[in-house]
């Protein structure tokens, strides 16, 4: 839960004050580290559990802050948008049923957090990314109203001196801009915890930097964004790009990310890693600082840090260095943020329980992994892990190469099995855990493979939006059924109850596989297009995207009709016969606007623009279909009834 009384203003005195409180701290946790002030010679585990609320239609409900007030529990918290929280787990040492406790707590915060929502006309849905997330949720009035989230909004946005730009590559491809951090808010995780010794943190955070990429391929749940078809967990790649605060200047001198799997082993020391963040990234967040940690060290109690804890959350390492202080006594925990939130809480479960496995059987190997396995090998994993899930493949140690699911079975879950075992789990809950993993991955069948394999079975003609609330609405059914991800059936297109959902506005069923002619283009391009692909209307677009006209069948005709003579060897050229002035409507007229519109000034298409660039078009061709299916269904469901 982070420090949400900040800022990014100030006069320059109060930025150098907290600057030198943030020097100050480290150099307090470098004294507790050389007293033996950090605790020692015990395991714990966490989590934090991130949530997305929907609505009755399965896309995102902005109701956080209301249940929040229902709740009036200090371990639910809020999250960058309205329609997200988050739940912190109580940390529980290591051993014995500790898997089990966990998941009995976590059923527990989420079943009290779906009712609230209920009782607000939503529900609780866990998965990476929503597949019904649309640009309209993606404005500041979604922000959760913190000075944190809107301090940080602003520092980003500042330090980037720009939009930001998103360009993610699946087998779709997202090439975007935005002017907000609010894309973070498409994310959710499960994020693990586990606490470790000052003398340990060095080896281990390696180790947990080795078996993050494995873990992430048999955990990935995020294949969609935006309606697009991306990476297997598209959570890392959207991440990285929508708080990446860097500069052209920096981009241009390869300045690193804020969010970063880092760029080589740790080699003494947590201090380490806290420095280097120092050292390369820009203050954005500030906040008064109460205490002088020195001296409170010197009294022999564990400060807060309020400093360095605060900078260090808006540094995003996958694998994150934590400084906390608990009933008086400080401890480090390492903080994996790799692994995303769903499909099912057991399937969570299930992913702890391998990553702790493997970093409790790993422990004593940790300098001979580093030694037969490069630092960039470990990273290269990790990002292909993200993109190919568990078709990736990895090059292990000794420069072997496994496929991501024979590594696992093969070698790792193994591995992890006889970790939990050292570690004195209960054996009920190793076999139940990682059994589940072993079924996922035999199977083939992760929760982002789910969601794919039902895409793919949807009729193409079913528009986006249409298909991802049926996603949506599947995931939730299912979700909640209680079988892990590998045992579900896929979702199927039905007679759905709520399927005037998504005809309410013409973005939700437009044509965005767009075919457009420039200015300049001859008119037989344009005729030709119409021919080839049956269509009756040719947007035309400007070098900058903007629409500048639209050229119908009707116009060509009139132009064959008329036998506008030409110069000899001149043709005619596109903006001579096209519409300059073309009637158009947004993504968010509403489909009755859009037919009566059409009706009133006796248009055939509609172009639809944000901003004058084209995004899509709705003809009266779309409308007819869109009405005879409304018809058809109602007809269906009036005979039913």
């Amino acid at each position: 839960m982070g420090e949400h009384e900040v800022s990014t203003t100030g006069d320059e005195e109060r930025h150098r004050t907290f600057l030198k409180g943030l020097l100050r701290d480290v150099q307090a946790l470098e004294s507790m580290i050389e007293r033996g002030m950090i605790e020692t010679g015990v395991r714990r585990i966490g989590a934090e559990q991130e949530m997305f609320f929907v609505d009755q239609a399965c896309r995102p409900t902005r109701i956080a802050l209301q249940v929040l007030e229902q709740l009036e529990d200090p371990r639910f918290t809020t999250e960058l948008a309205l329609y997200n929280l988050e739940a912190n787990l109580d940390p529980r040492v290591f051993g014995g049923s500790c898997l089990s406790d966990m998941q009995v707590e976590l059923e527990s915060l989420v079943g009290a957090a779906r009712q609230g929502a209920r009782r607000e006309h939503g529900d609780v849905l866990l998965t990476g990314i929503l597949p019904t997330v649309t640009w309209e949720n993606l404005g500041l009035d979604s922000m959760t109203p913190s000075p944190r989230y809107r301090a940080l909004n602003d520092g980003m946005t500042a330090l980037r001196k720009g939009r930001f730009r998103f360009h993610i590559k699946g087998v779709d491809e997202l090439d975007t801009t935005h002017d907000n951090v609010m894309l973070e808010s498409c994310n959710t995780s499960f994020q693990l915890h586990f606490q470790v010794a000052p003398a340990e943190f060095a080896p281990l955070y390696n180790l947990a930097q080795v078996v993050t990429g494995p873990v992430l391929a048999a955990a990935v749940n995020s294949p969609v964004l935006l309606g697009k078809r991306l990476w297997q967990e598209t959570r890392v790649a959207l991440f990285q790009q929508s708080i990446d605060g860097r500069s052209p200047v920096e981009l241009a001198r390869g300045q690193r990310p804020r969010v970063t799997f880092g760029n080589g082993w740790l080699e003494t020391s947590v201090l380490d890693v806290f420095r280097e963040d120092i050292a390369r990234f820009r203050v954005v967040l500030r906040t008064e600082l109460d205490e002088d940690p020195i001296a409170v060290v010197e009294d022999g109690r564990a400060p807060a840090l309020r400093a360095l804890r605060l900078h260090n959350g808006t540094i995003y390492r996958w694998n994150r260095a934590c400084y906390g202080v608990n009933n008086g006594i400080a401890h480090l925990r390492i903080e994996n943020r790799a692994i995303p939130a769903g499909p099912t809480i057991v399937d969570e479960i299930a992913n702890a329980a391998f990553y702790y496995g493997l970093l409790a059987a790993l422990t004593g190997d940790v300098s001979d992994l580093t030694s037969r396995m490069s630092f960039d090998s470990a990273k290269e994993n990790f990002f292909a892990a993200a993109r190919y899930g568990l078709k990736a493949q990895f090059t292990w140690l000794d420069g072997r190469q496994h496929s991501a699911s024979d590594l696992i079975l093969r070698e790792l879950l193994p591995a992890a099995r006889a970790g939990l075992r050292q570690a004195d789990i209960d054996s009920a809950d190793i076999d139940a855990y990682l059994g589940i993993v072993e079924e996922r991955v035999r199977r083939g069948r992760t929760g982002a493979q789910w969601m794919l394999d039902s895409l793919a079975g949807m009729p193409k003609k079913m528009t986006g939006d249409l298909k991802a609330r049926k996603l949506a609405s599947k995931l939730l059914e299912l979700q909640w059924g209680g079988g892990p991800v590998h045992t579900w059936e896929l979702a199927a297109v039905d007679d759905e109850k709520d399927w005037r959902q998504s005809y309410l506005r013409v973005g939700q069923f437009m044509t965005t596989d767009l075919f457009t002619v420039a200015p300049d283009d001859v008119v037989d391009l344009a005729a030709s297009l119409m021919d080839w692909r049956h269509i009756r209307h040719v947007p035309v677009e400007d070098s900058e995207g903007q629409l500048v006209g639209l050229v119908s069948h009707r116009s060509l005709l009139r132009l064959l009709s008329q036998g506008i003579p030409t110069e000899e060897g001149r043709e005619i050229a596109i903006e001579e016969i096209m519409h300059k002035d073309p009637i158009t409507v947004t993504a968010d007229t509403p489909t009755l606007d859009a037919i009566e519109l059409m009706r009133r000034r006796q248009v055939g298409c509609l172009p639809i623009v944000d901003d004058g660039v084209l995004v899509g078009i709705v003809s009266e061709r779309d409308l007819m279909s869109v009405a005879s299916m409304l018809l058809e269904r109602y007809l269906r469901e009036s005979t039913t009834e």
